[in-house]
Protein backbone atom coordinates (compact mmCIF):
# COMPACT_ATOMS: atom_id res chain seq x y z
CA UNK A 1 0.00 0.00 0.00
CA UNK A 2 1.14 3.32 -1.04
CA UNK A 3 1.84 6.32 1.67
CA UNK A 4 -1.40 8.16 -0.13
CA UNK A 5 -3.11 5.17 -0.06
CA UNK A 6 -2.75 4.68 3.65
CA UNK A 7 -4.41 7.90 5.10
CA UNK A 8 -7.23 7.58 2.09
CA UNK A 9 -8.13 4.10 3.54
CA UNK A 10 -8.25 5.73 7.29
CA UNK A 11 -10.32 8.17 6.04
CA UNK A 12 -12.74 5.86 4.25
CA UNK A 13 -13.54 4.07 7.56
CA UNK A 14 -17.23 3.39 7.57
CA UNK A 15 -17.68 4.04 10.84
CA UNK A 16 -15.19 7.56 11.25
CA UNK A 17 -16.77 8.99 8.06
CA UNK A 18 -20.37 8.79 9.70
CA UNK A 19 -19.07 10.35 12.75
CA UNK A 20 -17.20 13.00 11.19
CA UNK A 21 -20.79 13.66 8.68
CA UNK A 22 -22.55 13.63 12.42
CA UNK A 23 -20.92 15.77 13.63
CA UNK A 24 -20.71 18.38 10.97
CA UNK A 25 -24.55 17.34 10.49
CA UNK A 26 -25.09 18.73 14.01
CA UNK A 27 -22.88 21.88 13.62
CA UNK A 28 -24.56 22.69 10.55
CA UNK A 29 -28.66 22.27 12.10
CA UNK A 30 -27.43 24.42 15.49
CA UNK A 31 -26.10 27.65 12.41
CA UNK A 32 -28.70 27.13 10.49
CA UNK A 33 -31.58 27.92 13.32
CA UNK A 34 -29.49 30.18 13.75
CA UNK A 35 -28.95 32.44 10.51
CA UNK A 36 -32.74 31.24 10.00
CA UNK A 37 -34.00 32.85 13.12
CA UNK A 38 -31.85 36.11 12.11
CA UNK A 39 -32.98 36.16 8.62
CA UNK A 40 -36.76 35.74 9.21
CA UNK A 41 -37.10 37.49 12.59
CA UNK A 42 -34.49 40.44 12.70
CA UNK A 43 -32.61 41.54 9.27
CA UNK A 44 -34.27 44.38 7.80
CA UNK A 45 -35.75 43.16 5.31
CA UNK A 46 -35.01 45.33 2.41
CA UNK A 47 -32.25 43.61 1.56
CA UNK A 48 -34.91 41.00 0.52
CA UNK A 49 -35.36 42.12 -3.38
CA UNK A 50 -35.77 38.60 -5.13
CA UNK A 51 -39.30 37.44 -5.09
CA UNK A 52 -39.68 33.47 -5.50
CA UNK A 53 -36.36 33.05 -4.00
CA UNK A 54 -36.45 32.18 0.30
CA UNK A 55 -35.53 34.39 2.76
CA UNK A 56 -32.42 32.36 4.00
CA UNK A 57 -30.82 32.23 0.88
CA UNK A 58 -30.94 36.32 0.03
CA UNK A 59 -29.46 36.21 3.70
CA UNK A 60 -26.73 34.20 2.91
CA UNK A 61 -25.79 36.20 0.12
CA UNK A 62 -25.19 39.08 1.90
CA UNK A 63 -21.68 40.88 2.08
CA UNK A 64 -18.64 39.26 0.03
CA UNK A 65 -21.65 36.74 -1.02
CA UNK A 66 -22.72 39.83 -2.96
CA UNK A 67 -19.53 40.18 -4.95
CA UNK A 68 -19.23 36.65 -5.78
CA UNK A 69 -22.82 37.02 -7.44
CA UNK A 70 -21.95 39.50 -9.04
CA UNK A 71 -18.81 37.65 -10.31
CA UNK A 72 -20.94 34.69 -11.53
CA UNK A 73 -23.86 36.44 -13.72
CA UNK A 74 -21.39 39.51 -14.94
CA UNK A 75 -17.97 38.61 -15.02
CA UNK A 76 -14.69 40.61 -13.66
CA UNK A 77 -14.67 44.42 -15.10
CA UNK A 78 -12.06 44.61 -18.24
CA UNK A 79 -11.59 48.56 -16.70
CA UNK A 80 -10.71 49.26 -13.17
CA UNK A 81 -13.66 51.37 -11.52
CA UNK A 82 -12.14 54.95 -10.58
CA UNK A 83 -13.34 58.02 -8.66
CA UNK A 84 -13.18 61.53 -8.80
CA UNK A 85 -10.00 61.21 -7.46
CA UNK A 86 -8.50 58.96 -9.95
CA UNK A 87 -8.24 56.43 -6.62
CA UNK A 88 -9.41 52.68 -7.98
CA UNK A 89 -12.70 51.76 -6.08
CA UNK A 90 -13.89 48.37 -4.66
CA UNK A 91 -14.65 46.43 -7.36
CA UNK A 92 -14.52 42.38 -7.86
CA UNK A 93 -10.83 41.90 -8.46
CA UNK A 94 -10.08 41.52 -4.85
CA UNK A 95 -12.15 37.97 -5.04
CA UNK A 96 -11.00 34.77 -6.46
CA UNK A 97 -12.83 32.97 -9.29
CA UNK A 98 -12.77 29.42 -8.45
CA UNK A 99 -16.03 29.74 -5.86
CA UNK A 100 -18.18 31.91 -7.82
CA UNK A 101 -17.49 29.56 -11.19
CA UNK A 102 -18.57 26.65 -9.23
CA UNK A 103 -21.55 28.31 -8.26
CA UNK A 104 -22.09 29.54 -12.18
CA UNK A 105 -21.73 25.71 -13.23
CA UNK A 106 -24.32 24.59 -10.92
CA UNK A 107 -26.95 27.11 -11.81
CA UNK A 108 -26.38 26.12 -15.73
CA UNK A 109 -27.47 23.05 -15.24
CA UNK A 110 -30.09 23.47 -12.53
CA UNK A 111 -31.18 26.52 -13.48
CA UNK A 112 -30.77 27.84 -9.78
CA UNK A 113 -30.51 31.17 -8.42
CA UNK A 114 -27.46 32.55 -7.71
CA UNK A 115 -28.38 32.69 -3.81
CA UNK A 116 -29.33 28.83 -4.28
CA UNK A 117 -26.16 27.41 -5.73
CA UNK A 118 -24.05 29.96 -3.96
CA UNK A 119 -25.07 28.25 -0.73
CA UNK A 120 -25.48 25.14 -1.61
CA UNK A 121 -22.04 24.65 -3.28
CA UNK A 122 -20.36 26.15 0.03
CA UNK A 123 -22.29 23.79 2.04
CA UNK A 124 -21.54 20.56 -0.01
CA UNK A 125 -17.85 21.86 0.20
CA UNK A 126 -17.87 22.36 3.95
CA UNK A 127 -18.93 18.58 4.48
CA UNK A 128 -16.21 17.85 2.13
CA UNK A 129 -13.71 19.61 3.97
CA UNK A 130 -14.36 18.25 7.04
CA UNK A 131 -14.09 14.84 5.86
CA UNK A 132 -10.34 16.28 4.50
CA UNK A 133 -9.38 17.71 7.84
CA UNK A 134 -10.69 15.29 10.01
CA UNK A 135 -9.13 12.54 7.61
CA UNK A 136 -5.24 14.72 8.31
CA UNK A 137 -6.07 15.30 11.81
CA UNK A 138 -6.61 11.83 12.45
CA UNK A 139 -3.96 11.02 10.85
CA UNK A 140 -1.09 12.93 13.32
CA UNK A 141 -3.44 12.65 16.53
CA UNK A 142 -5.81 9.45 16.28
CA UNK A 143 -9.57 9.58 15.99
CA UNK A 144 -10.64 11.45 19.45
CA UNK A 145 -9.16 14.49 19.06
CA UNK A 146 -9.75 14.61 15.19
CA UNK A 147 -13.34 14.36 15.67
CA UNK A 148 -13.01 16.82 18.68
CA UNK A 149 -11.21 19.25 16.25
CA UNK A 150 -13.99 19.33 14.10
CA UNK A 151 -16.49 19.77 16.27
CA UNK A 152 -15.10 23.18 17.45
CA UNK A 153 -14.22 23.96 14.05
CA UNK A 154 -18.45 23.42 13.21
CA UNK A 155 -19.13 25.61 16.49
CA UNK A 156 -16.52 28.17 15.59
CA UNK A 157 -18.18 32.03 15.83
CA UNK A 158 -17.71 32.41 12.28
CA UNK A 159 -18.89 28.94 10.99
CA UNK A 160 -22.05 30.46 9.46
CA UNK A 161 -19.80 30.96 6.52
CA UNK A 162 -19.29 27.47 5.43
CA UNK A 163 -22.89 27.30 4.43
CA UNK A 164 -23.76 31.04 2.74
CA UNK A 165 -21.97 32.17 0.31
CA UNK A 166 -18.35 32.58 0.88
CA UNK A 167 -15.03 30.66 -0.08
CA UNK A 168 -14.49 29.79 3.39
CA UNK A 169 -15.65 26.00 2.60
CA UNK A 170 -13.75 26.02 -0.72
CA UNK A 171 -10.28 27.46 1.13
CA UNK A 172 -10.13 24.99 4.10
CA UNK A 173 -10.84 21.99 1.78
CA UNK A 174 -7.93 22.95 -0.86
CA UNK A 175 -5.24 24.27 2.33
CA UNK A 176 -6.19 20.76 3.89
CA UNK A 177 -5.82 18.94 1.30
CA UNK A 178 -2.38 20.21 0.50
CA UNK A 179 -0.93 19.92 4.14
CA UNK A 180 -2.29 16.20 4.16
CA UNK A 181 -0.65 15.65 0.96
CA UNK A 182 2.66 17.39 2.11
CA UNK A 183 2.38 15.03 5.76
CA UNK A 184 2.24 12.10 3.19
CA UNK A 185 5.03 13.56 0.72
CA UNK A 186 2.53 13.41 -1.79
CA UNK A 187 4.80 16.11 -4.56
CA UNK A 188 2.89 15.67 -7.39
CA UNK A 189 -0.80 16.08 -5.73
CA UNK A 190 0.40 18.60 -3.52
CA UNK A 191 1.97 20.78 -6.21
CA UNK A 192 -1.79 20.61 -8.51
CA UNK A 193 -3.53 21.12 -5.27
CA UNK A 194 -1.76 24.13 -4.21
CA UNK A 195 -2.19 25.93 -7.70
CA UNK A 196 -5.46 25.33 -7.15
CA UNK A 197 -5.02 27.49 -4.49
CA UNK A 198 -4.31 30.59 -6.05
CA UNK A 199 -7.16 30.40 -7.79
CA UNK A 200 -9.20 30.52 -4.10
CA UNK A 201 -7.59 31.83 -1.77
CA UNK A 202 -4.59 34.24 -0.90
CA UNK A 203 -2.45 31.29 1.36
CA UNK A 204 0.23 30.83 -1.09
CA UNK A 205 2.70 32.31 1.14
CA UNK A 206 2.33 30.10 4.15
CA UNK A 207 1.90 27.27 2.57
CA UNK A 208 4.72 27.61 0.82
CA UNK A 209 7.00 27.87 3.98
CA UNK A 210 5.34 24.15 5.04
CA UNK A 211 6.21 23.07 2.02
CA UNK A 212 9.80 23.99 2.27
CA UNK A 213 9.63 22.56 5.71
CA UNK A 214 8.38 18.95 4.67
CA UNK A 215 11.11 19.30 1.84
CA UNK A 216 13.82 19.94 4.18
CA UNK A 217 12.84 17.48 6.63
CA UNK A 218 12.86 15.09 4.00
CA UNK A 219 16.03 16.01 2.50
CA UNK A 220 17.60 15.24 5.74
CA UNK A 221 16.50 11.52 5.62
CA UNK A 222 17.71 10.85 2.25
CA UNK A 223 20.80 8.72 3.61
CA UNK A 224 18.13 6.40 5.56
CA UNK A 225 15.48 6.64 3.06
CA UNK A 226 17.39 7.26 -0.72
CA UNK A 227 15.57 9.92 -3.13
CA UNK A 228 15.08 8.94 -6.47
CA UNK A 229 15.32 11.51 -9.18
CA UNK A 230 11.08 11.41 -9.69
CA UNK A 231 10.67 11.91 -6.04
CA UNK A 232 13.25 15.15 -6.20
CA UNK A 233 11.34 16.43 -9.29
CA UNK A 234 8.19 16.18 -7.15
CA UNK A 235 9.57 18.00 -4.01
CA UNK A 236 10.73 20.95 -6.44
CA UNK A 237 7.57 20.68 -8.01
CA UNK A 238 5.63 21.31 -4.68
CA UNK A 239 7.68 24.46 -3.95
CA UNK A 240 7.04 25.94 -7.14
CA UNK A 241 3.17 25.24 -7.28
CA UNK A 242 3.20 26.86 -3.50
CA UNK A 243 5.18 29.88 -5.31
CA UNK A 244 2.86 29.96 -8.39
CA UNK A 245 -0.37 29.81 -6.67
CA UNK A 246 0.55 33.59 -5.36
CA UNK A 247 1.18 34.75 -8.52
CA UNK A 248 -1.44 33.20 -10.57
CA UNK A 249 -4.47 35.47 -9.85
CA UNK A 250 -2.68 38.66 -9.77
CA UNK A 251 -1.55 37.84 -13.24
CA UNK A 252 -4.96 37.35 -14.25
CA UNK A 253 -6.15 40.59 -12.79
CA UNK A 254 -2.95 42.03 -14.57
CA UNK A 255 -4.14 40.14 -17.94
CA UNK A 256 -8.11 40.75 -17.50
CA UNK A 257 -7.71 44.79 -17.61
CA UNK A 258 -4.14 45.80 -18.67
CA UNK A 259 -2.91 46.98 -15.04
CA UNK A 260 -0.13 45.32 -14.33
CA UNK A 261 -0.86 46.23 -9.84
CA UNK A 262 -4.77 45.47 -10.91
CA UNK A 263 -4.72 43.33 -7.68
CA UNK A 264 -3.26 45.39 -5.35
CA UNK A 265 -4.72 48.39 -5.77
CA UNK A 266 -7.99 47.17 -5.84
CA UNK A 267 -6.98 45.51 -2.29
CA UNK A 268 -5.92 48.66 -1.34
CA UNK A 269 -9.33 50.23 -2.13
CA UNK A 270 -10.61 48.51 1.22
CA UNK A 271 -7.88 50.71 3.04
CA UNK A 272 -8.67 53.80 1.29
CA UNK A 273 -6.48 53.81 -1.26
CA UNK A 274 -3.36 52.99 1.03
CA UNK A 275 -1.44 50.92 -0.09
CA UNK A 276 -0.16 47.83 2.22
CA UNK A 277 3.11 48.67 4.61
CA UNK A 278 4.34 45.16 6.30
CA UNK A 279 3.16 44.87 9.81
CA UNK A 280 1.88 48.97 9.46
CA UNK A 281 -2.05 47.85 9.69
CA UNK A 282 -1.77 45.28 12.68
CA UNK A 283 0.15 47.85 14.82
CA UNK A 284 -2.27 50.51 14.31
CA UNK A 285 -5.58 48.37 14.77
CA UNK A 286 -3.54 46.92 18.00
CA UNK A 287 -2.93 50.72 19.09
CA UNK A 288 -6.31 51.87 18.03
CA UNK A 289 -8.09 49.30 20.15
CA UNK A 290 -6.01 49.64 23.14
CA UNK A 291 -3.33 52.76 23.35
CA UNK A 292 0.10 52.65 22.07
CA UNK A 293 1.99 50.80 24.67
CA UNK A 294 -1.30 48.30 25.87
CA UNK A 295 -2.12 47.56 22.16
CA UNK A 296 1.72 46.55 21.80
CA UNK A 297 1.57 44.50 24.94
CA UNK A 298 -1.59 42.87 24.08
CA UNK A 299 -0.07 41.82 20.66
CA UNK A 300 2.94 40.60 21.95
CA UNK A 301 0.98 38.86 24.69
CA UNK A 302 -1.02 36.81 21.86
CA UNK A 303 1.62 35.93 19.98
CA UNK A 304 3.70 34.98 22.91
CA UNK A 305 1.08 32.53 23.69
CA UNK A 306 0.63 31.15 20.12
CA UNK A 307 3.95 30.42 19.93
CA UNK A 308 4.21 28.90 23.79
CA UNK A 309 1.20 26.49 22.41
CA UNK A 310 2.20 25.43 19.32
CA UNK A 311 5.80 24.85 20.04
CA UNK A 312 4.94 23.15 23.64
CA UNK A 313 4.78 19.31 23.57
CA UNK A 314 1.14 19.19 24.17
CA UNK A 315 1.81 20.19 20.36
CA UNK A 316 4.19 17.31 19.59
CA UNK A 317 1.40 15.30 17.48
CA UNK A 318 0.71 17.25 15.47
CA UNK A 319 4.06 17.23 13.65
CA UNK A 320 6.23 19.53 12.07
CA UNK A 321 4.13 20.41 8.88
CA UNK A 322 1.12 21.37 10.80
CA UNK A 323 2.91 23.40 13.65
CA UNK A 324 4.77 25.23 10.63
CA UNK A 325 1.26 26.33 9.19
CA UNK A 326 0.05 28.09 12.11
CA UNK A 327 3.27 29.86 13.00
CA UNK A 328 3.52 31.00 9.38
CA UNK A 329 -0.10 31.12 8.98
CA UNK A 330 -0.46 33.92 11.82
CA UNK A 331 2.72 35.39 10.69
CA UNK A 332 1.59 35.92 7.12
CA UNK A 333 -2.04 37.27 8.56
CA UNK A 334 0.28 40.10 11.13
CA UNK A 335 2.60 40.93 8.15
CA UNK A 336 -0.19 41.40 4.91
CA UNK A 337 -3.64 42.07 6.58
CA UNK A 338 -5.56 44.40 8.42
CA UNK A 339 -7.10 42.61 11.54
CA UNK A 340 -10.81 44.16 11.80
CA UNK A 341 -13.79 42.29 12.03
CA UNK A 342 -13.07 40.16 8.52
CA UNK A 343 -10.32 38.40 11.07
CA UNK A 344 -12.65 36.05 12.73
CA UNK A 345 -13.20 34.41 9.21
CA UNK A 346 -9.30 34.34 8.74
CA UNK A 347 -8.44 32.66 11.75
CA UNK A 348 -10.63 29.59 11.01
CA UNK A 349 -7.76 28.31 8.74
CA UNK A 350 -5.65 28.01 12.17
CA UNK A 351 -7.79 24.97 12.24
CA UNK A 352 -5.04 22.22 13.75
CA UNK A 353 -5.29 25.02 17.32
CA UNK A 354 -8.79 23.17 17.53
CA UNK A 355 -6.94 19.83 18.77
CA UNK A 356 -5.02 21.41 21.04
CA UNK A 357 -8.36 22.94 22.91
CA UNK A 358 -9.35 19.85 23.69
CA UNK A 359 -5.79 18.01 24.87
CA UNK A 360 -5.70 16.02 21.99
CA UNK A 361 -1.73 17.33 21.29
CA UNK A 362 0.12 15.17 23.06
CA UNK A 363 2.18 12.61 21.04
CA UNK A 364 0.45 9.23 21.61
CA UNK A 365 3.24 7.96 24.13
CA UNK A 366 2.40 10.57 26.11
CA UNK A 367 -1.10 11.05 25.97
CA UNK A 368 -3.03 10.72 29.33
CA UNK A 369 -6.34 11.99 28.49
CA UNK A 370 -9.43 9.28 28.54
CA UNK A 371 -12.44 9.26 26.22
CA UNK A 372 -14.64 11.06 28.52
CA UNK A 373 -12.62 13.86 29.43
CA UNK A 374 -11.69 14.55 25.98
CA UNK A 375 -15.74 14.18 25.27
CA UNK A 376 -16.45 16.83 28.11
CA UNK A 377 -13.93 19.43 27.19
CA UNK A 378 -14.92 18.89 23.48
CA UNK A 379 -19.01 19.68 24.75
CA UNK A 380 -18.25 22.46 26.91
CA UNK A 381 -15.88 24.46 24.50
CA UNK A 382 -18.53 23.87 21.69
CA UNK A 383 -21.65 25.23 23.49
CA UNK A 384 -19.38 28.38 24.31
CA UNK A 385 -18.29 29.02 20.55
CA UNK A 386 -22.00 27.97 19.35
CA UNK A 387 -23.12 31.17 21.79
CA UNK A 388 -19.91 33.24 20.62
CA UNK A 389 -21.21 32.47 16.91
CA UNK A 390 -25.10 33.60 17.78
CA UNK A 391 -23.24 37.33 18.84
CA UNK A 392 -21.28 36.77 15.60
CA UNK A 393 -24.28 36.31 13.64
CA UNK A 394 -25.87 38.94 15.42
CA UNK A 395 -23.43 41.77 14.92
CA UNK A 396 -21.62 41.57 12.33
CA UNK A 397 -23.46 38.90 9.73
CA UNK A 398 -26.79 40.62 9.47
CA UNK A 399 -26.65 43.94 7.70
CA UNK A 400 -27.96 47.39 9.65
CA UNK A 401 -28.52 49.92 6.87
CA UNK A 402 -27.64 51.93 5.26
CA UNK A 403 -23.54 51.63 6.42
CA UNK A 404 -22.12 48.34 8.52
CA UNK A 405 -18.79 46.70 9.09
CA UNK A 406 -18.41 43.42 6.99
CA UNK A 407 -17.42 40.11 8.45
Amino acid sequence: MTLAAAPLRRLLDRRFVLAVVGVWTLCRVVTTVILWQVAHHWQDPSIYDQPGVPRYFQFATLWDGAWYERIATEGYPEQLPRGEDGQVRQNAWAFYPLFPALARALGAVTGWEFAVTGTVVATVLGYAAALVVAGLLREKVGRGPALGGVALLGSYPSAPTFQVAYTESLALLLLAAVLWMLVRRAWWAAAFVALLTGLARPVALPLGLVALVAVVLRWRRRGSEPLGAGELAGMAAALVGCGLAGLIWPALAWNGTGVPDAYTVTMSAWRGGEGVVAFQPTLERVQWLWGDLAGLLVLALGLGLLVLAVLGPWAQGLGPELRTWCLGYTLYLFAALDPWTSIYRYLMLLFPLFVLMVGGGWPASRRWQPTWVLVLRTVVIAAVLVGWQVWWTWELFRFVPPRDDPP
